[in-house]
């Protein structure tokens, strides 16, 4: 069992940046491919940013060249840098692990662009 905990989330003003972090459990760490996705009312969990065990990194077109997705193996911990956020951007962040055959959830971090 996998455990997740996301940090980091906030209100922002359009244009500003947001550092989201994941801390996650086990000594397996750096065999986990990680990945953030996002979630707007009533619609469907999109992936935001992936990350693998040896770093390659996949991102939505709609983040790309705004986000940065990386992970300190040392730390057990996957971040998200966000800048030029827009109000688009608003909605809740979550955390995923995959290792083996499953599949770990954060319970997610609100981050809100507003002015």
């Amino acid at each position: 069992q996998v455990q997740l905990v996301e940090s980091g989330g906030g209100l922002v003003q359009p244009g500003g940046s947001l550092k989201l972090s994941c801390a996650a459990s086990g000594s397996m760490f750096r065999l986990y491919a990680m990945g953030w996705y996002r979630q707007a009312p009533g619609k469907q969990r999109e992936l935001v940013a992936a990350i693998t065990s040896i770093g390659s990194t996949n991102y939505a077109d709609s983040v790309k060249g705004r986000y940065t997705i990386s992970r300190d193996n040392a730390k057990n911990t996957v971040y998200l840098q966000m800048n030029s956020l827009k109000p688009e951007d608003t909605t809740v962040y979550y955390c995923k692990a995959r290792y083996g055959r499953g599949d770990y959830w954060g319970q997610g971090t609100q981050v809100t662009v507003s002015s």
